[in-house]
């Protein structure tokens, strides 16, 4: 059976599995359903139609699956989904999705900071960091294991590449590649995530590779169809450069230079 403390308050209705922990005064509404060896320190409030994956965090006052604050709403069962081993701190805001059906997704292993929110129809992949207060408006798209700096803001319908690092304070209204590094405002790229690529095991070679395609992209100054051309002819393919390859081609907010 779950541990639940005698404050809390969950509904009938919801599906919660045998070890999961509920401390003093949580709101667990009906539609929630919770994965094993998942902890709710105290206070913490879940409403909407969640689904969260087994040994997460979640720490005092944050708000999971409250419904968007998009003025389109009109009703239904917009969901928000949450995977495994990902911790929420205090006073994090997770929204659900905004039209009946759709969800807000954030994936396994992700690491939300005090503050930071995540907004409706944002899609966060694995490993994903959001320091304390950074901020993603509606149907953001933030790829595995980028790291996005704490008081930053980011634009709806953005896109952030895989292994990305934004540094704090950042005003990101444009897409940033994989791989680099984002800094300053206005925001530009500042080069490779090198540190972020030895530690998450990224081969040399693509290592290599990453590092030319930033100079094409960067250095050069070449409008994108051009770079996207060169990057074609001029460096071997390779997982990592098919992926930066097709996040430049299907930009559609334009890219951080």
């Amino acid at each position: 059976m779950p541990e639940i403390h005698p404050t809390a308050i969950v509904a009938p209705e919801a599906e919660l599995a045998r070890d999961v922990v509920v401390g003093p005064y949580v709101v667990i509404g009906p539609h929630a359903r919770v994965g094993e060896a998942t902890r709710f320190l105290s206070h913490v409030h879940v409403d909407g139609h969640t689904s969260i994956g087994r040994e997460c965090s979640f720490f005092p006052f944050s708000s999971v699956g409250t419904r968007t604050q998009d003025l389109k709403y009109v009703g239904g069962a917009p969901r928000l989904e949450i995977g495994d081993r990902t911790t929420v701190r205090e006073s994090v805001t997770l929204n659900a999705a905004t039209a009946d059906g759709d969800a807000t997704v954030v994936g396994s292993d992700c690491l939300l900071m005090a503050y930071s929110h995540v907004a409706h129809d944002c899609q966060l992949g694995d490993g994903v960091i959001l320091a304390n207060c950074a901020t993603l408006a509606g149907h953001v798209v933030v790829e595995d294991s980028a790291i996005i700096g704490g008081l930053s803001g980011v634009h709806q319908f953005v896109r952030i590449g895989r292994h990305v690092m934004i540094g704090g304070c950042a005003k990101v209204t444009h897409d940033v590649p994989p791989y680099m590094i984002a800094d300053g405002n206005p925001l530009a790229i500042r080069g490779v995530n090198r540190v972020g690529l030895k530690r998450r095991g990224v081969r040399a070679e693509a290592q290599k590779q990453i590092k030319a395609a930033y100079q094409i992209l960067h250095r050069d100054e070449l409008p994108i169809a051009q770079a996207i051309v060169r990057l074609e002819q001029e460096l071997a393919s390779s997982p990592e450069m098919e992926h930066l390859i097709e996040f430049l081609r299907t930009s559609e907010r334009g890219l951080t230079r």
